[in-house]
């Protein structure tokens, strides 16, 4: 086989490849197996036709077609690894020429990708990047404390128009063009949350128990997600949440302290070393910010379109939508990242372990609220585990770049590496992934949902 490659860009390449009948011949031999097997001719058994008896009935052409088929993805393969290419997306095939065992000839084809462009790779060491001060003061406290008061308070009826923050026990129906698409009774509501339908926010306050309005809105999931649908709301009760005073029998309830003193000092250390974790996460995406301001990374232009377009569709937006120029922009920088990350682990030469990529998809199933064993089984079947190896390996690149970059805060103060990040990628995703904890009628709490695994980003 014979392959070479022309360089129609600095980020796509056209292979052009030339196949020998002979290194075609046990793709054909299979193909008229194959095609043995599923026909029936009187007079032979099933499997046993011969091939003359093939190309007399169904013609030679439908034999080469299969071969043909079946094997352009091993040729391809083998071109690009003759070649050293680094193809990004799959490729535009166009056989041009098809052999004929007659006449003799060659298979050939071309294909157009999409590769990994060359650029250079800035300076790694001692990159000096400035972090914001840690700044903890009474508000923070405060609010931890109010947080800490809200898990511990109770629901209590009252008789008044709901207000944000009032927990509701609503009915609900949406029925578009006269027709019923849904409907619940006595489900619970949060006031300002934003967790149901559009607009249920604005109509909600003011509203007494046993009072009914109606809005217009879109569907926010089933068969008819995105339709705009009329809902009509009746609230059965209005409840508000009552909070402990923040006293020292509120500090022994809530926790092992025996003062409202020491609870607040536990918070204000808490809070500090929160925002030392943010100052952490900081550092690495500025880092990261740096790095690309210096250097040139050509992106694919298909890549980037097909990008958008999933984007929007998934929206359920036109293509021409203006939201998809940011959507572009953004894209291209996550690639530009992703492209420079994975330079970055090439030349650390960085490694990924089992260990390190099990730890990984603990976190990441820890992040979307799954089972392990499901969210690794969901993985696997999207076939995106070499993504998720990828992934460890651009982090760990970036990790020791981190290491050895000259990291300060606002008011010139060394910061110590050691304290930026967490110890293990389960401990990352906690504070990645910030929940936002909020009790129930029955006291307990819930947690926000994720997006569905599947949807995980693959640049």
């Amino acid at each position: 086989m014979k392959s070479a490659v022309e360089t129609l860009n600095p980020t796509r390449v056209k292979l052009t490849v030339e196949v020998p009948f002979d290194e075609l011949k046990p793709s054909m031999d299979a193909a008229y197996k194959n095609i043995a097997s599923q026909v029936t001719v009187p007079g032979f058994r099933k499997g046993k036709v011969p091939p003359r008896i093939i190309d007399q009935r169904f013609g030679r052409g439908v034999v080469i077609e299969e071969a043909v088929n079946n094997a352009l993805p091993g040729f391809y393969t083998q071109a690009v690894q003759e070649t050293e290419i680094r193809p990004l997306g799959q490729p535009e095939v166009d056989v041009t020429a098809v052999p004929d065992p007659a006449a003799g000839g060659d298979l050939a084809f071309t294909a157009e990708v999409d590769v990994r462009p060359e650029f250079e790779l800035p300076a790694l060491d001692a990159v000096e990047v400035v972090v914001e001060d840690v700044k903890v003061g009474d508000e923070q406290v405060e609010e931890r404390l109010q947080t800490l008061r809200e898990r511990f308070g109770s629901l209590v009826t009252v008789e008044r128009p709901a207000a944000d923050g009032d927990f509701l026990s609503i009915d609900i129906a949406a029925t578009i063009g006269g027709d019923e698409i849904d409907s619940v009774k006595g489900v619970s509501y949060r006031v300002g949350s934003g967790e149901m339908l559009q607009g249920m926010d604005d109509v909600l306050p003011g509203l007494s128990a046993g009072e009914t309005t109606t809005f217009d809105s879109p569907l926010a999931g089933g068969d008819r997600a995105g339709e705009e649908a009329h809902v009509t709301v009746t609230v059965q009760s209005v409840k508000e949440r009552e909070l402990p005073e923040a006293d020292d029998e509120f500090a022994q309830m809530a926790s092992e302290f025996d003062s409202i003193e020491e609870l607040r000092t536990s918070l204000s250390e808490q809070a500090e070393q929160e925002a030392k974790y943010q100052q952490g996460i900081q550092a690495r995406e500025r880092l990261l910010e740096k790095l690309l301001e210096g250097v040139e990374i050509p992106v694919p232009d298909g890549i980037i379109k097909a990008e958008v377009k999933q984007h929007l569709e998934q929206e359920g937006k036109a293509e021409d939508d203006p939201h998809g120029e940011e959507v572009e922009v953004e894209a291209r920088k996550a690639f530009k990242a992703q492209l420079l990350l994975d330079a970055i682990a090439e030349k650390e030469e960085v490694q990924v372990g089992q260990q390190e990529l099990i730890e990984y998809l603990l976190a990441s199933a820890q992040q979307y609220r799954m089972d392990p064993n499901e969210f690794i089984k969901a993985v696997d079947e999207a076939g995106q585990v070499p993504s998720m190896v990828a992934e460890v390996g651009r982090r760990k690149a970036l990790a020791q770049v981190l290491e050895r970059a000259s990291v300060k805060d606002e008011s010139g103060n060394e910061i110590d590496l050691s304290a930026l990040f967490p110890a293990s990628p389960e401990a990352e995703a906690e504070i990645e992934d910030a929940e936002e904890v909020e009790a129930d009628e029955d006291g307990d709490t819930d947690k926000k949902k994720s997006d569905d695994p599947a949807a995980l980003p693959t640049l």
